[in-house]
Protein backbone atom coordinates (compact mmCIF):
# COMPACT_ATOMS: atom_id res chain seq x y z
CA UNK A 1 0.00 0.00 0.00
CA UNK A 2 2.90 2.62 0.86
CA UNK A 3 3.89 1.95 -2.74
CA UNK A 4 0.93 2.87 -3.97
CA UNK A 5 0.68 5.59 -1.91
CA UNK A 6 3.99 6.75 -3.29
CA UNK A 7 2.94 7.53 -6.56
CA UNK A 8 -0.47 9.13 -5.83
CA UNK A 9 1.80 11.54 -4.49
CA UNK A 10 3.46 11.86 -7.15
CA UNK A 11 0.59 12.32 -9.65
CA UNK A 12 -1.53 14.50 -7.65
CA UNK A 13 0.63 16.79 -6.37
CA UNK A 14 1.95 17.94 -10.12
CA UNK A 15 -1.21 18.68 -12.00
CA UNK A 16 0.26 20.70 -14.51
CA UNK A 17 3.44 18.32 -15.91
CA UNK A 18 2.75 15.70 -18.24
CA UNK A 19 3.00 12.18 -16.80
CA UNK A 20 3.18 8.58 -17.36
CA UNK A 21 2.23 5.78 -15.39
CA UNK A 22 3.70 1.84 -16.70
CA UNK A 23 2.91 -1.01 -14.84
CA UNK A 24 4.42 -4.22 -16.25
CA UNK A 25 3.25 -7.41 -15.65
CA UNK A 26 6.90 -9.97 -15.61
CA UNK A 27 5.39 -13.08 -15.43
CA UNK A 28 2.55 -12.34 -18.64
CA UNK A 29 5.04 -10.28 -20.42
CA UNK A 30 2.01 -7.49 -20.59
CA UNK A 31 1.79 -3.56 -20.64
CA UNK A 32 -0.58 -0.92 -18.89
CA UNK A 33 0.13 2.15 -19.98
CA UNK A 34 -1.31 5.52 -18.70
CA UNK A 35 -0.93 9.09 -20.08
CA UNK A 36 -2.07 12.20 -17.96
CA UNK A 37 -1.63 15.50 -19.75
CA UNK A 38 -3.18 18.83 -19.77
CA UNK A 39 -5.83 19.46 -22.61
CA UNK A 40 -8.76 21.94 -23.50
CA UNK A 41 -11.56 21.10 -21.09
CA UNK A 42 -9.53 18.79 -18.93
CA UNK A 43 -9.78 15.45 -21.41
CA UNK A 44 -6.45 13.21 -21.50
CA UNK A 45 -5.77 12.03 -24.75
CA UNK A 46 -4.42 7.94 -25.26
CA UNK A 47 -2.84 6.31 -28.07
CA UNK A 48 -3.16 3.38 -27.53
CA UNK A 49 -1.80 1.92 -31.40
CA UNK A 50 0.51 3.45 -33.71
CA UNK A 51 0.89 1.92 -36.82
CA UNK A 52 4.50 -0.04 -37.78
CA UNK A 53 5.38 1.33 -41.15
CA UNK A 54 5.36 -2.24 -43.42
CA UNK A 55 9.03 -2.88 -44.31
CA UNK A 56 10.37 -4.06 -47.84
CA UNK A 57 10.74 -7.35 -48.24
CA UNK A 58 14.42 -7.87 -49.48
CA UNK A 59 16.06 -11.75 -50.08
CA UNK A 60 19.47 -12.11 -50.48
CA UNK A 61 20.41 -14.96 -52.46
CA UNK A 62 24.02 -15.99 -51.22
CA UNK A 63 26.61 -15.10 -48.32
CA UNK A 64 30.04 -14.61 -51.01
CA UNK A 65 31.89 -11.57 -51.40
CA UNK A 66 29.06 -9.37 -52.71
CA UNK A 67 26.38 -10.60 -50.25
CA UNK A 68 28.50 -10.11 -47.40
CA UNK A 69 29.55 -6.49 -48.61
CA UNK A 70 25.80 -5.86 -49.15
CA UNK A 71 24.64 -7.32 -45.90
CA UNK A 72 27.84 -5.80 -44.02
CA UNK A 73 26.92 -2.23 -44.57
CA UNK A 74 22.90 -2.13 -45.37
CA UNK A 75 20.75 -0.19 -42.61
CA UNK A 76 18.04 -2.48 -42.16
CA UNK A 77 15.35 -0.12 -40.42
CA UNK A 78 13.90 0.42 -43.20
CA UNK A 79 14.27 -3.40 -44.57
CA UNK A 80 12.88 -7.00 -43.82
CA UNK A 81 16.03 -8.65 -44.55
CA UNK A 82 16.16 -12.31 -45.41
CA UNK A 83 19.43 -13.96 -46.33
CA UNK A 84 19.76 -17.83 -48.13
CA UNK A 85 22.99 -19.65 -48.58
CA UNK A 86 23.55 -23.36 -48.76
CA UNK A 87 26.59 -22.30 -46.40
CA UNK A 88 26.66 -20.89 -43.28
CA UNK A 89 29.98 -19.03 -43.58
CA UNK A 90 32.04 -16.29 -45.63
CA UNK A 91 35.09 -17.63 -46.89
CA UNK A 92 38.06 -15.54 -48.25
CA UNK A 93 38.82 -16.89 -51.12
CA UNK A 94 41.77 -15.36 -52.47
CA UNK A 95 43.76 -17.29 -49.63
CA UNK A 96 42.02 -20.72 -50.97
CA UNK A 97 45.37 -21.93 -52.75
CA UNK A 98 46.97 -22.03 -49.04
CA UNK A 99 44.74 -23.67 -47.77
CA UNK A 100 45.20 -26.91 -50.09
CA UNK A 101 48.62 -26.81 -48.84
CA UNK A 102 48.36 -26.09 -45.48
CA UNK A 103 49.97 -23.11 -45.34
CA UNK A 104 46.83 -21.34 -43.93
CA UNK A 105 44.05 -23.29 -42.35
CA UNK A 106 40.41 -23.27 -43.51
CA UNK A 107 38.90 -22.36 -40.37
CA UNK A 108 40.89 -19.02 -40.54
CA UNK A 109 39.34 -18.09 -43.53
CA UNK A 110 35.91 -18.74 -42.81
CA UNK A 111 33.64 -16.28 -40.89
CA UNK A 112 30.19 -17.53 -39.64
CA UNK A 113 27.18 -15.78 -41.51
CA UNK A 114 25.20 -14.90 -38.24
CA UNK A 115 28.43 -13.16 -36.63
CA UNK A 116 28.40 -11.10 -39.89
CA UNK A 117 24.81 -10.01 -39.96
CA UNK A 118 24.27 -9.29 -36.35
CA UNK A 119 22.69 -5.56 -36.19
CA UNK A 120 22.05 -3.17 -33.66
CA UNK A 121 18.64 -1.42 -35.23
CA UNK A 122 17.25 -4.74 -36.38
CA UNK A 123 17.61 -8.21 -37.09
CA UNK A 124 18.72 -10.12 -40.50
CA UNK A 125 16.95 -13.59 -41.03
CA UNK A 126 19.52 -16.61 -42.34
CA UNK A 127 18.06 -19.38 -44.08
CA UNK A 128 20.95 -22.26 -44.65
CA UNK A 129 18.86 -23.30 -48.26
CA UNK A 130 19.57 -23.40 -51.71
CA UNK A 131 17.72 -22.10 -54.03
CA UNK A 132 16.40 -23.71 -56.78
CA UNK A 133 14.26 -21.34 -58.88
CA UNK A 134 13.05 -18.00 -58.97
CA UNK A 135 9.89 -16.64 -60.09
CA UNK A 136 10.14 -13.12 -61.04
CA UNK A 137 6.05 -12.81 -61.93
CA UNK A 138 4.87 -13.49 -58.78
CA UNK A 139 7.92 -12.23 -57.08
CA UNK A 140 9.12 -15.70 -55.29
CA UNK A 141 12.43 -17.91 -54.34
CA UNK A 142 11.77 -21.57 -54.12
CA UNK A 143 14.80 -22.84 -51.97
CA UNK A 144 15.48 -26.05 -50.70
CA UNK A 145 17.42 -26.50 -47.44
CA UNK A 146 21.02 -28.36 -47.58
CA UNK A 147 20.70 -30.09 -43.96
CA UNK A 148 20.21 -33.33 -43.82
CA UNK A 149 17.14 -35.23 -44.72
CA UNK A 150 17.52 -37.23 -41.52
CA UNK A 151 15.67 -34.87 -39.20
CA UNK A 152 12.38 -33.55 -38.26
CA UNK A 153 10.75 -31.20 -40.71
CA UNK A 154 10.02 -30.35 -44.28
CA UNK A 155 13.16 -29.08 -46.11
CA UNK A 156 11.36 -26.67 -49.12
CA UNK A 157 9.63 -23.88 -48.57
CA UNK A 158 9.45 -20.28 -50.39
CA UNK A 159 10.03 -16.71 -49.77
CA UNK A 160 8.46 -13.75 -50.89
CA UNK A 161 10.42 -10.43 -51.73
CA UNK A 162 9.52 -7.07 -52.56
CA UNK A 163 13.37 -6.67 -53.77
CA UNK A 164 16.01 -9.90 -54.91
CA UNK A 165 19.52 -9.79 -54.54
CA UNK A 166 20.98 -12.46 -56.44
CA UNK A 167 24.58 -12.68 -55.70
CA UNK A 168 25.20 -16.76 -55.83
CA UNK A 169 28.53 -16.82 -57.39
CA UNK A 170 29.06 -18.98 -60.43
CA UNK A 171 30.21 -22.83 -61.02
CA UNK A 172 33.53 -23.83 -62.21
CA UNK A 173 33.57 -23.69 -66.40
CA UNK A 174 34.53 -26.99 -67.90
CA UNK A 175 33.68 -26.21 -71.35
CA UNK A 176 31.92 -29.17 -71.81
CA UNK A 177 35.68 -31.33 -71.84
CA UNK A 178 35.14 -34.80 -71.20
CA UNK A 179 36.23 -36.40 -67.60
CA UNK A 180 36.47 -32.97 -66.18
CA UNK A 181 33.67 -33.23 -63.85
CA UNK A 182 35.03 -37.06 -63.03
CA UNK A 183 38.76 -36.62 -62.38
CA UNK A 184 39.78 -33.44 -61.63
CA UNK A 185 39.52 -30.87 -58.67
CA UNK A 186 38.34 -27.45 -58.49
CA UNK A 187 38.94 -24.78 -56.12
CA UNK A 188 36.16 -22.82 -56.28
CA UNK A 189 34.76 -23.37 -52.45
CA UNK A 190 36.81 -23.79 -49.17
CA UNK A 191 35.47 -27.83 -49.28
CA UNK A 192 37.85 -28.43 -52.79
CA UNK A 193 40.11 -26.77 -51.06
CA UNK A 194 40.08 -29.62 -48.17
CA UNK A 195 40.07 -31.95 -51.28
CA UNK A 196 43.45 -31.20 -53.14
CA UNK A 197 44.63 -31.55 -49.59
CA UNK A 198 43.61 -34.48 -48.78
CA UNK A 199 45.13 -35.75 -52.39
CA UNK A 200 47.82 -33.91 -52.40
CA UNK A 201 48.91 -36.19 -49.69
CA UNK A 202 47.59 -39.59 -51.00
CA UNK A 203 49.50 -39.05 -53.64
CA UNK A 204 52.36 -39.17 -51.59
CA UNK A 205 51.73 -42.08 -49.27
CA UNK A 206 50.90 -44.26 -52.31
CA UNK A 207 53.73 -43.33 -54.06
CA UNK A 208 56.15 -44.70 -51.09
CA UNK A 209 54.66 -48.23 -50.99
CA UNK A 210 56.39 -50.83 -51.71
CA UNK A 211 56.07 -52.88 -55.23
CA UNK A 212 55.50 -49.65 -56.86
CA UNK A 213 57.62 -49.15 -59.96
CA UNK A 214 59.45 -45.80 -60.97
CA UNK A 215 56.71 -45.17 -63.54
CA UNK A 216 54.36 -45.78 -61.23
CA UNK A 217 55.62 -43.66 -58.54
CA UNK A 218 56.28 -40.55 -61.37
CA UNK A 219 52.95 -40.87 -62.54
CA UNK A 220 50.91 -40.32 -58.53
CA UNK A 221 53.31 -37.32 -58.32
CA UNK A 222 52.42 -35.76 -61.36
CA UNK A 223 50.27 -32.71 -60.40
CA UNK A 224 48.98 -30.69 -63.37
CA UNK A 225 47.25 -28.03 -63.17
CA UNK A 226 45.05 -26.50 -65.94
CA UNK A 227 44.86 -22.66 -66.28
CA UNK A 228 47.53 -20.33 -66.29
CA UNK A 229 45.57 -17.56 -64.73
CA UNK A 230 46.31 -16.26 -60.83
CA UNK A 231 44.16 -19.53 -58.75
CA UNK A 232 46.17 -21.54 -60.95
CA UNK A 233 49.61 -20.10 -61.12
CA UNK A 234 49.47 -19.31 -56.96
CA UNK A 235 47.98 -23.18 -56.57
CA UNK A 236 51.08 -24.35 -58.31
CA UNK A 237 53.10 -22.28 -56.54
CA UNK A 238 51.83 -23.31 -52.99
CA UNK A 239 52.03 -26.92 -54.06
CA UNK A 240 55.91 -26.47 -54.97
CA UNK A 241 56.81 -24.83 -51.77
CA UNK A 242 54.72 -27.45 -49.97
CA UNK A 243 56.79 -30.19 -51.42
CA UNK A 244 60.18 -29.08 -51.55
CA UNK A 245 59.78 -27.34 -48.15
CA UNK A 246 58.20 -30.33 -46.28
CA UNK A 247 57.06 -33.21 -48.21
CA UNK A 248 60.76 -34.08 -49.20
CA UNK A 249 61.93 -34.05 -45.20
CA UNK A 250 58.88 -36.46 -44.70
CA UNK A 251 58.95 -38.55 -47.97
CA UNK A 252 62.78 -38.98 -48.89
CA UNK A 253 62.83 -41.28 -50.97
CA UNK A 254 60.41 -39.57 -53.92
CA UNK A 255 61.91 -35.85 -53.49
CA UNK A 256 63.15 -36.27 -57.56
CA UNK A 257 60.09 -38.08 -58.84
CA UNK A 258 58.12 -35.01 -58.28
CA UNK A 259 56.55 -32.96 -61.49
CA UNK A 260 54.52 -30.16 -61.50
CA UNK A 261 52.79 -28.94 -64.84
CA UNK A 262 50.84 -25.75 -65.74
CA UNK A 263 49.08 -26.29 -69.24
CA UNK A 264 47.63 -22.86 -70.16
CA UNK A 265 46.12 -22.33 -73.61
CA UNK A 266 47.02 -18.58 -74.31
CA UNK A 267 50.62 -17.63 -74.97
CA UNK A 268 51.73 -16.79 -71.56
CA UNK A 269 50.29 -17.42 -68.01
CA UNK A 270 48.85 -14.52 -65.86
CA UNK A 271 47.74 -13.17 -69.33
CA UNK A 272 45.58 -10.62 -67.32
CA UNK A 273 48.83 -8.90 -65.49
CA UNK A 274 50.99 -6.63 -67.38
CA UNK A 275 53.79 -8.38 -69.35
CA UNK A 276 56.36 -8.09 -67.09
CA UNK A 277 54.88 -9.82 -64.53
CA UNK A 278 53.91 -12.03 -67.27
CA UNK A 279 57.25 -12.77 -68.21
CA UNK A 280 59.20 -12.69 -64.26
CA UNK A 281 56.21 -15.33 -63.53
CA UNK A 282 57.54 -17.47 -66.35
CA UNK A 283 61.16 -17.19 -65.60
CA UNK A 284 60.76 -17.92 -61.76
CA UNK A 285 59.05 -21.15 -62.48
CA UNK A 286 61.58 -21.85 -65.00
CA UNK A 287 63.78 -21.43 -62.31
CA UNK A 288 61.74 -23.68 -60.01
CA UNK A 289 61.57 -26.69 -62.03
CA UNK A 290 57.77 -26.20 -62.72
CA UNK A 291 57.12 -27.25 -66.26
CA UNK A 292 54.84 -24.48 -68.34
CA UNK A 293 52.86 -25.62 -71.69
CA UNK A 294 51.47 -22.42 -73.43
CA UNK A 295 49.22 -22.87 -76.64
CA UNK A 296 47.90 -26.37 -75.35
CA UNK A 297 43.78 -27.07 -75.53
CA UNK A 298 43.21 -30.24 -73.29
CA UNK A 299 40.73 -32.61 -74.76
CA UNK A 300 39.67 -34.93 -72.20
CA UNK A 301 40.60 -35.90 -69.00
CA UNK A 302 40.55 -39.42 -67.79
CA UNK A 303 41.69 -41.04 -64.48
CA UNK A 304 45.09 -41.45 -65.30
CA UNK A 305 45.88 -39.72 -68.35
CA UNK A 306 45.12 -36.11 -69.66
CA UNK A 307 45.16 -35.30 -73.20
CA UNK A 308 45.57 -32.16 -75.15
CA UNK A 309 46.59 -30.76 -78.45
CA UNK A 310 49.74 -27.98 -79.41
CA UNK A 311 47.68 -24.99 -80.99
CA UNK A 312 50.58 -24.36 -83.27
CA UNK A 313 51.11 -27.72 -84.59
CA UNK A 314 47.64 -30.03 -84.19
CA UNK A 315 49.65 -32.47 -82.43
CA UNK A 316 48.03 -34.55 -79.57
CA UNK A 317 49.86 -35.72 -76.49
CA UNK A 318 49.24 -37.03 -73.84
CA UNK A 319 50.55 -37.15 -70.17
CA UNK A 320 50.31 -39.34 -66.94
CA UNK A 321 49.28 -37.62 -64.14
CA UNK A 322 48.54 -38.09 -60.27
CA UNK A 323 46.19 -35.49 -59.55
CA UNK A 324 44.31 -32.76 -61.92
CA UNK A 325 43.14 -28.94 -61.11
CA UNK A 326 41.06 -27.66 -63.15
CA UNK A 327 41.26 -23.56 -62.81
CA UNK A 328 39.97 -22.20 -66.56
CA UNK A 329 36.95 -19.33 -65.46
CA UNK A 330 33.41 -19.39 -64.72
CA UNK A 331 30.01 -20.88 -66.17
CA UNK A 332 26.43 -19.40 -64.78
CA UNK A 333 24.75 -21.72 -62.66
CA UNK A 334 21.87 -23.73 -63.71
CA UNK A 335 18.78 -21.45 -61.34
CA UNK A 336 20.23 -18.46 -62.65
CA UNK A 337 20.26 -19.92 -66.00
CA UNK A 338 16.36 -20.67 -65.42
CA UNK A 339 15.53 -17.42 -64.69
CA UNK A 340 17.22 -15.71 -67.58
CA UNK A 341 14.89 -17.67 -69.43
CA UNK A 342 11.91 -15.84 -67.81
CA UNK A 343 13.56 -12.74 -68.39
CA UNK A 344 14.06 -12.64 -72.01
CA UNK A 345 18.17 -13.31 -71.03
CA UNK A 346 18.05 -16.55 -73.05
CA UNK A 347 20.22 -16.04 -75.54
CA UNK A 348 23.26 -14.93 -73.35
CA UNK A 349 25.87 -16.98 -71.57
CA UNK A 350 25.84 -14.12 -69.01
CA UNK A 351 23.22 -12.52 -66.69
CA UNK A 352 22.81 -8.87 -67.45
CA UNK A 353 22.56 -5.74 -65.59
CA UNK A 354 22.19 -2.30 -66.38
CA UNK A 355 24.91 0.54 -64.60
CA UNK A 356 22.71 0.42 -61.36
CA UNK A 357 22.98 -3.17 -60.93
CA UNK A 358 19.35 -4.37 -61.89
CA UNK A 359 18.71 -7.34 -63.89
CA UNK A 360 17.80 -6.08 -67.63
CA UNK A 361 13.68 -6.43 -67.68
CA UNK A 362 13.10 -6.54 -63.65
CA UNK A 363 13.73 -3.22 -61.90
CA UNK A 364 13.23 -5.23 -58.38
CA UNK A 365 15.80 -7.72 -59.07
CA UNK A 366 19.51 -6.80 -58.61
CA UNK A 367 22.05 -8.87 -59.63
CA UNK A 368 26.17 -8.87 -58.16
CA UNK A 369 29.37 -10.84 -58.26
CA UNK A 370 30.22 -13.37 -60.55
CA UNK A 371 26.23 -14.18 -61.42
CA UNK A 372 25.96 -11.01 -63.58
CA UNK A 373 27.65 -8.28 -66.02
CA UNK A 374 26.91 -5.23 -66.32
CA UNK A 375 26.08 -3.87 -69.47
CA UNK A 376 27.14 -0.66 -70.13
CA UNK A 377 24.83 1.84 -72.34
CA UNK A 378 27.15 2.66 -75.65
CA UNK A 379 27.62 6.64 -75.55
CA UNK A 380 26.89 6.26 -79.53
CA UNK A 381 23.47 5.15 -78.49
CA UNK A 382 22.45 8.19 -77.29
CA UNK A 383 24.92 10.69 -78.59
CA UNK A 384 21.72 12.74 -80.76
CA UNK A 385 19.84 13.11 -77.29
CA UNK A 386 22.78 14.31 -75.94
CA UNK A 387 23.46 16.71 -78.56
CA UNK A 388 20.30 18.44 -78.26
CA UNK A 389 20.10 18.16 -74.50
CA UNK A 390 23.24 20.41 -74.74
CA UNK A 391 21.96 22.35 -78.08
CA UNK A 392 19.66 24.99 -75.68
CA UNK A 393 19.53 27.79 -78.16
CA UNK A 394 18.26 25.03 -81.22
CA UNK A 395 21.01 26.28 -83.49
CA UNK A 396 22.08 22.75 -84.74
CA UNK A 397 25.36 23.67 -83.48
CA UNK A 398 27.46 23.17 -80.19
CA UNK A 399 29.50 25.60 -78.47
CA UNK A 400 32.46 24.66 -75.98
CA UNK A 401 30.02 26.61 -73.52
CA UNK A 402 27.22 24.57 -74.44
CA UNK A 403 28.85 20.81 -74.22
CA UNK A 404 30.80 21.88 -70.90
CA UNK A 405 27.10 22.42 -69.09
CA UNK A 406 26.54 18.61 -69.93
CA UNK A 407 30.23 17.26 -69.36
CA UNK A 408 30.04 16.07 -65.88
CA UNK A 409 26.96 14.16 -66.58
CA UNK A 410 27.89 12.67 -69.58
CA UNK A 411 31.44 11.42 -67.70
CA UNK A 412 29.28 9.95 -65.02
CA UNK A 413 26.88 8.22 -66.79
CA UNK A 414 29.44 6.82 -69.82
CA UNK A 415 32.59 6.63 -67.70
CA UNK A 416 34.00 4.59 -70.76
CA UNK A 417 34.41 8.61 -71.26
CA UNK A 418 37.18 8.71 -68.81
CA UNK A 419 39.17 6.02 -69.51
CA UNK A 420 39.06 7.33 -73.40
CA UNK A 421 41.06 10.47 -72.41
CA UNK A 422 43.57 8.77 -70.20
CA UNK A 423 44.09 6.94 -73.30
CA UNK A 424 44.79 9.80 -74.82
CA UNK A 425 46.76 11.59 -72.38
CA UNK A 426 43.87 14.72 -72.77
CA UNK A 427 42.59 16.53 -69.97
CA UNK A 428 39.27 17.66 -70.04
CA UNK A 429 36.30 16.73 -72.69
CA UNK A 430 36.50 19.75 -74.13
CA UNK A 431 39.83 18.40 -75.57
CA UNK A 432 37.88 16.42 -77.86
CA UNK A 433 36.41 19.04 -79.86
CA UNK A 434 39.76 20.56 -80.77
CA UNK A 435 40.46 20.61 -84.58
CA UNK A 436 43.27 18.46 -85.88
CA UNK A 437 45.64 21.33 -85.33
CA UNK A 438 45.15 21.04 -81.72
CA UNK A 439 42.98 24.54 -81.89
CA UNK A 440 39.83 24.79 -79.78
CA UNK A 441 36.98 24.57 -82.05
CA UNK A 442 34.34 27.61 -82.20
CA UNK A 443 31.04 25.70 -82.97
CA UNK A 444 30.65 21.76 -83.67
CA UNK A 445 27.59 20.22 -85.67
CA UNK A 446 25.98 16.77 -85.08
CA UNK A 447 28.32 15.26 -87.36
CA UNK A 448 31.30 16.72 -85.89
CA UNK A 449 29.97 15.64 -82.35
CA UNK A 450 30.00 12.17 -83.44
CA UNK A 451 33.22 11.78 -85.07
CA UNK A 452 34.74 13.35 -81.77
CA UNK A 453 33.25 10.70 -79.69
CA UNK A 454 33.12 7.89 -81.93
CA UNK A 455 36.30 5.69 -80.59
CA UNK A 456 35.24 6.32 -77.01
CA UNK A 457 33.16 2.77 -76.92
CA UNK A 458 36.15 1.19 -77.58
CA UNK A 459 37.09 1.35 -73.95
CA UNK A 460 34.61 -0.13 -72.69
CA UNK A 461 35.36 -3.51 -70.80
CA UNK A 462 33.45 -6.13 -68.65
CA UNK A 463 34.56 -6.12 -65.32
CA UNK A 464 36.48 -9.49 -64.25
CA UNK A 465 34.92 -11.98 -62.32
CA UNK A 466 36.52 -11.35 -58.66
CA UNK A 467 36.36 -10.70 -55.19
CA UNK A 468 37.25 -7.10 -55.63
CA UNK A 469 34.47 -6.04 -58.01
CA UNK A 470 32.49 -8.39 -55.76
CA UNK A 471 32.72 -6.21 -53.06
CA UNK A 472 32.51 -3.19 -54.72
CA UNK A 473 29.38 -4.15 -55.81
CA UNK A 474 28.10 -4.98 -53.14
CA UNK A 475 28.90 -1.79 -50.64
CA UNK A 476 27.71 0.18 -53.62
CA UNK A 477 24.20 -1.21 -53.85
CA UNK A 478 23.96 -0.98 -49.78
CA UNK A 479 24.58 2.85 -50.10
CA UNK A 480 22.05 3.07 -52.48
CA UNK A 481 19.59 1.16 -50.68
CA UNK A 482 20.51 3.05 -48.09
CA UNK A 483 19.84 6.63 -49.26
CA UNK A 484 16.97 5.60 -51.40
CA UNK A 485 14.26 7.78 -49.69
CA UNK A 486 16.00 10.56 -49.63
CA UNK A 487 17.40 10.05 -53.25
CA UNK A 488 13.83 10.29 -54.52
CA UNK A 489 13.07 13.70 -53.64
CA UNK A 490 17.07 15.03 -54.18
CA UNK A 491 18.41 12.76 -56.95
CA UNK A 492 22.24 12.13 -56.86
CA UNK A 493 22.69 10.79 -60.25
CA UNK A 494 23.42 12.16 -63.93
CA UNK A 495 21.19 13.76 -65.98
CA UNK A 496 18.33 11.50 -67.92
CA UNK A 497 18.71 12.53 -71.79
CA UNK A 498 16.00 10.68 -73.12
CA UNK A 499 13.16 11.60 -70.90
CA UNK A 500 14.42 14.60 -68.51
CA UNK A 501 15.06 14.64 -65.04
CA UNK A 502 17.73 12.58 -63.33
CA UNK A 503 18.66 9.37 -62.41
CA UNK A 504 17.83 8.59 -58.54
CA UNK A 505 22.23 7.36 -57.83
CA UNK A 506 24.97 7.83 -59.47
CA UNK A 507 25.68 4.42 -61.71
CA UNK A 508 28.30 2.05 -60.47
CA UNK A 509 31.66 2.33 -61.31
CA UNK A 510 34.61 0.12 -60.45
CA UNK A 511 37.48 1.36 -58.53
CA UNK A 512 40.60 -1.05 -59.71
CA UNK A 513 42.99 -1.40 -56.47
CA UNK A 514 45.64 -3.62 -57.93
CA UNK A 515 45.78 -7.45 -57.99
CA UNK A 516 48.98 -9.93 -57.02
CA UNK A 517 50.00 -12.79 -57.97
CA UNK A 518 51.97 -14.65 -55.11
CA UNK A 519 54.85 -17.18 -56.98
CA UNK A 520 56.40 -18.74 -54.23
CA UNK A 521 59.71 -18.96 -52.14
CA UNK A 522 58.15 -15.74 -50.43
CA UNK A 523 58.23 -13.98 -53.77
CA UNK A 524 55.32 -12.11 -55.61
CA UNK A 525 54.14 -9.77 -58.07
CA UNK A 526 51.95 -6.74 -57.95
CA UNK A 527 50.06 -4.59 -60.65
CA UNK A 528 48.89 -1.57 -58.87
CA UNK A 529 46.84 1.65 -59.67
CA UNK A 530 49.14 4.02 -61.96
CA UNK A 531 50.85 1.31 -63.85
CA UNK A 532 52.98 0.49 -61.00
CA UNK A 533 54.42 -2.93 -61.65
CA UNK A 534 56.60 -4.45 -58.16
CA UNK A 535 57.96 -8.03 -58.05
CA UNK A 536 60.16 -9.83 -55.66
CA UNK A 537 60.42 -10.59 -51.62
CA UNK A 538 59.28 -7.50 -50.68
CA UNK A 539 56.23 -7.42 -52.60
CA UNK A 540 55.59 -10.57 -51.21
CA UNK A 541 55.52 -8.78 -47.65
CA UNK A 542 53.24 -6.29 -49.39
CA UNK A 543 50.84 -9.18 -49.81
CA UNK A 544 50.61 -10.36 -46.07
CA UNK A 545 49.59 -7.12 -44.98
CA UNK A 546 47.02 -6.17 -47.47
CA UNK A 547 45.12 -9.89 -47.55
CA UNK A 548 45.25 -9.83 -43.65
CA UNK A 549 44.02 -5.90 -43.32
CA UNK A 550 41.31 -7.29 -45.97
CA UNK A 551 39.99 -10.17 -43.32
CA UNK A 552 36.44 -9.51 -42.82
CA UNK A 553 36.89 -10.15 -38.77
CA UNK A 554 39.78 -8.99 -36.11
CA UNK A 555 39.21 -13.43 -35.25
CA UNK A 556 40.07 -14.37 -38.65
CA UNK A 557 43.21 -11.26 -38.94
CA UNK A 558 44.48 -13.28 -35.48
CA UNK A 559 44.35 -17.05 -37.04
CA UNK A 560 45.17 -16.47 -40.68
CA UNK A 561 48.76 -14.30 -39.03
CA UNK A 562 48.99 -16.63 -36.62
CA UNK A 563 48.91 -19.56 -39.49
CA UNK A 564 51.84 -17.70 -41.31
CA UNK A 565 53.72 -17.70 -38.22
CA UNK A 566 53.34 -21.46 -37.83
CA UNK A 567 54.32 -22.06 -40.97
CA UNK A 568 57.33 -19.92 -40.64
CA UNK A 569 58.71 -21.86 -37.61
CA UNK A 570 57.23 -25.32 -37.66
CA UNK A 571 56.75 -25.89 -41.33
CA UNK A 572 53.46 -27.40 -42.98
CA UNK A 573 51.44 -29.76 -41.46
CA UNK A 574 51.43 -33.38 -43.62
CA UNK A 575 48.69 -35.16 -41.83
CA UNK A 576 45.48 -36.35 -43.59
CA UNK A 577 42.63 -34.27 -41.86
Amino acid sequence: MGFFSYFTRIFHGHPSASKLFVICSLSSGGLIAHGDSPSEGGKSIVELNQKVPVKKRVVVLGTGWAGTSFLKDLDISSYDVQVVSPRNYFAFTPLLPSVTCGTVEARSIVEPVRNIIKKRNGEIKFWEAECLKIDPANKKVFCRSTIGENLAGNNEFSLEYDYLVIAIGAQVNTFNTPGVLEHCHFLKEVEDAQRIRRTVIDCFEKSVLPGLTEEERKTNLHFIIVGGGPTGVEFAAELHDFVHEDLVNVYPSVKDLVNITVIQSGDHILNSFDERISSFAEQKFQRDGIKVLTGHRVLSVSDRLINMRMKATGNDDSIPHGMVVWSTGVGTRPVVKDFMEQVGQGNRRVLATDEWLRVKGRDEVYALGDCATVDQKKIMEDISVIFKAADKDNSGTLTIEEFQDVIEDVTIRYPQVELYLKSKHLFDVADLLKDADGNDGVEVDIEGFKLALSHVDAQMKSLPATAQVAAQQGAYLSRCFNIWEKCKDNPEGPRKFKSGGRHEFRPFRYRHLGQFAPLGGEQAAAELPGDWVSMGHSTQWLWYSVYASKQVSWRTRVLVIGDWSRRYIFGRDSSRI
